[in-house]
């Protein structure tokens, strides 16, 4: 049995948690992190639609964008998205009208004017194909005489990229994912390449009526990173650079950043 003294115990820390865990949540951010320049307690970041990761749409603006919000509000920056074409949040974020643009691959070009954080996300692209027609694979050999769908400007990595140089292949591509799923589903292409959660995605809610006729093979074509990035040109991008992959590795060790991710396979990020 309790004694009155061990529950009195118990009640005592866990209200000094609870008043903890408040104070955290409304605390000035130099009290937070009392070495943070005043200038960036506030940040305003820009972002390509990439749903289910980042969306304006979404819950939390999707996965990753709730991901690098917790991540620097736990350093005491409070920040918010702008989504914009890609290609606009990119070039305007240069220009000085972003702190920092999410999420990009890695490119030599990109290295010339921005920083790259830590990885914030591991794509996991597979071949989508249509149920009913039979589809392996275990190596580039194997694709051998297929027409393959794909994405306008997509690389798929370089043996991949080689193979298709060399006309082991064809690939036939379109403008959007849903376009590559139609013509899939009408089996005018043997397979598409796709970023697994953004294939089942598009299939969910803009294809439903599709979402039974095509599966994904379970080999990976390509594992590929994204990063956060700070240009080079802002005096500040170095040190919010380090404050992000500080706690960003935090996440990690600790198995917080798994669990948002855990959260998008549970469907926390879907709009109910």
């Amino acid at each position: 049995m309790f004694t009155t003294k061990f529950i009195r115990n118990v009640y005592s820390t866990s209200l000094l948690l609870l008043l903890f865990i408040s104070y955290n949540a409304n605390a000035d951010p130099a009290v937070l992190n009392p070495n943070l320049n005043s200038d960036l307690t506030t940040l305003e970041l820009s972002a390509g639609e990439w749903p289910p990761f980042m969306s304006e749409s979404l819950p939390h603006q999707g996965v990753v964008a709730h991901l690098i919000s917790d991540i620097f509000a736990q350093a005491g920056i409070k920040v918010s998205f702008t989504f914009l074409p890609w290609s606009r949040a990119y070039h305007d974020t240069v220009n000085g009208k972003y702190a920092a643009t999410a999420v990009w691959m890695l490119s030599e070009a990109r290295t010339k004017i921005y920083l790259y954080s830590e990885p914030v996300l591991s794509e996991k692209f597979v071949f989508f194909y249509q149920k009913q027609h039979h589809f392996d694979w275990k190596n580039i050999a194997d694709l051998k005489g297929l027409l393959l769908g794909g994405g306008l400007g997509y690389s798929y990595g370089t043996e991949f990229d080689n193979a298709l140089e060399k006309e082991l292949f064809e690939m036939s591509r379109v403008g959007s994912t849903e376009q590559n799923f139609r013509r899939l589903a009408m089996g005018r292409i043997d397979a598409f390449a796709e970023e697994q959660s953004v294939g089942y995605y598009a299939l969910n809610n803009q294809l439903p009526e599709l979402a039974n006729v095509i599966s994904h093979h379970p080999k990976p074509l390509l594992i590929n990173k994204s990063f956060l990035l700070f240009p080079k040109n802002s005096v500040y991008s170095k040190e919010l650079l380090a404050i992000f992959n500080h706690h960003l590795l935090q996440f990690k060790q600790t198995g917080r950043y798994q669990a948002y991710f855990e959260g998008l396979g549970k469907g926390d990020y879907q709009n109910k």
